[in-house]
């Protein structure tokens, strides 16, 4: 009989499969029952030929399961060999069909590529300091419980979890940019870090957009914590550390912190979502040429190779959020893996 662990592994591999599968089917469903078509920019004057030629190139002329189809080969395996390719010298995708964007005529994924250094250092940036700000932050929370200044900062992280982005990010420009005229209220993409002074600009362009994003991680994972802290705060190994007089620090960050965060990492992970959006609405405030702003100009083009693939790809990160998020259970909670 093969090892526990490796049936455990293949169970996961096998879900992970079926999950992406059934995520692109209805990706790709919704976005072809979707109204609007991709040729109505177009001139009125276009004769009808070349309108059929158009649409055959297009593909918009075959059946759904050969686009279907052709879409999943080209994302899932012609793309990925790409990559390997470019990054090992390969040439296995030599002469395999790209997936190419309607409205630019590019390859999606390098339209792609080209855009995702700009949001990978939005969310990387705000999730690390949200994460920073609210560990502490739930920790004493729970070892104040109902004080005035919990119930204080309840009330503000309660506040800035219901802002949402958009209003966050028009609020920090309106204080910061308009009225003390402190940090640029948008972002230069041309920029390009050469020197401390250009890596200063950077640093200080990001603020706003990283502050709008952090408050919405802080706000969110504290609640959580806070709630769980309390939780193990009540268990009867702490009462005992307690008892025998380990101090306050000790006790937070020695027994309760890692207790208290398996609601964190599951917040973490199918919060993702949530924080994608988020990051999505930040780009679109402060102009900043990422995922999200390829995204929205795609959808208003009606380039539907690209909405896809950048949503199939948000899919795939969600996925391996939470298998990530499975391994780090089991780390927290040795108990899991009996």
């Amino acid at each position: 009989m093969a090892p526990r662990p490796l049936i455990r592994l293949a169970r996961r591999g096998l879900s992970l499969g079926l999950s992406l599968l059934a995520i692109a089917l209805a990706i790709f469903g919704l976005l072809s029952l979707a109204p609007g078509d991709p040729l109505a920019q177009m001139p009125l004057t276009l004769p009808p030929e070349v309108r059929a030629a158009m649409r055959e190139a297009m593909g918009l002329d075959a059946p759904w399961p050969t686009r279907l189809g052709l879409w999943l080969w080209q994302a899932l395996i012609v793309e990925p060999l790409v990559l390997c390719d470019t990054l090992f010298g390969t040439t296995w995708a030599e002469g395999a069909p790209r997936l190419i964007s309607w409205h630019s005529r590019s390859p999606v994924m390098g339209l792609i590529a080209d855009r995702l250094p700009q949001t990978l250092r939005l969310m990387g940036l705000s999730y690390a300091l949200g994460l920073a700000c609210a560990l502490p932050l739930g920790l004493w929370q729970a070892h104040r419980y109902r004080s005035t200044a919990d119930q204080a900062t309840t009330a503000l992280t309660m506040t800035a979890y219901a802002l949402p982005p958009f209003v966050t990010g028009l609020l920090l420009i309106w204080v910061f940019s308009i009225t003390l005229g402190w940090l640029p209220s948008g972002y230069d993409n041309s920029l390009r870090i050469t020197d401390a002074a250009s890596l200063g600009t950077e640093l200080r362009q990001l603020i706003l957009p990283v502050a709008v994003l952090t408050l919405q991680i802080t706000a969110q994972l504290t609640r959580h914590l806070r709630a769980s802290a309390i939780e193990v705060l009540g268990a009867d190994h702490i009462r005992t550390a307690r008892a025998k007089g380990l101090g306050p620090r000790a006790l937070l960050m020695g027994h309760v912190l890692r207790h208290s965060m398996i609601p964190v990492v599951t917040i973490v992970a199918l919060g993702l979502p949530q924080i994608v959006g988020g990051a999505i609405i930040t780009e679109q405030i402060f102009a900043i040429n990422g995922i999200g702003h390829l995204l929205i100009s795609s959808i208003h083009a009606g380039d539907l190779p690209v909405v896809q693939t950048i949503t199939l790809l948000v899919a795939v990160l969600v996925v391996l959020a939470n298998l990530l998020a499975d391994a780090a259970y089991r780390w927290l909670d040795p108990r899991l893996t009996r």
